[in-house]
């Protein structure tokens, strides 16, 4: 069975990686394949990514404070290129008072600041259990 190939993306201007890296790290060591898209991607970039590598996921990491406007942007992309099976999840410094918002646009799971990286991996795990 082939593995899981998840999507590790930075969008936005936002150009601190070391939690993307700490969960890309994690997934890997989990099984998962995973992809670094690096730094500074727009949702155009990412969502491209997405569908060339082909990915059952992205996981969108962000700091700026600009999570409600990119990750919706990366969730309609994927609705208009007919890739809206792809899983989109988040995490970075986001409020709590977002998640909500964040669930309605389309984003399956957000890890505020200090979910452990166990938590991603079983998420991600049971998520895909059937795949």
């Amino acid at each position: 069975m082939r593995a899981i190939r998840i999507l590790i993306a930075k969008p936005g201007l936002d150009g601190h990686d070391r939690g993307a890296k700490v969960v890309a790290r994690a997934l890997r060591d989990a099984g998962f394949e995973v992809i670094y898209s690096g730094l500074r991607q727009t949702p155009e970039q990412i969502v491209n990514a997405a569908i060339q590598e082909d990915v059952a996921a992205i996981g969108l990491s962000i700091l700026s404070g600009a999570h409600l406007h990119l990750f919706d942007r990366v969730v309609k992309l994927l609705k208009s290129q007919g890739a809206s099976d792809i899983v989109v999840f988040g995490g970075g410094i986001i409020p709590e008072q977002d998640v909500a918002q964040l669930k309605q646009l389309g984003v399956e799971e957000v890890f505020l600041p200090g979910s452990d990286t166990r938590e991603i991996v079983k998420f991600l795990s049971e998520r895909f259990v059937s795949v």
